[in-house]
């Protein structure tokens, strides 16, 4: 999922160079949607992954 988030960051960022500004929005909030939900994914994992030794 992280891979998608750099992947429409990238895309917003070409799209934002070559004046293509709702492009780029679209692919910035996509790209925030995705890091959000990547984080919150982690974060969950790292709570309930963890294992008494």
């Amino acid at each position: 999922m992280l891979r998608w988030t750099v992947i429409f960051i990238i895309l917003a960022i070409v799209a934002g160079i070559f004046g293509f500004g709702g492009i780029a929005a679209g692919a910035a909030s996509i790209a925030k949607v995705l890091f959000f939900i990547f984080l919150v994914l982690f974060i969950i994992s790292l709570i309930s992954g963890r294992t008494k030794v």
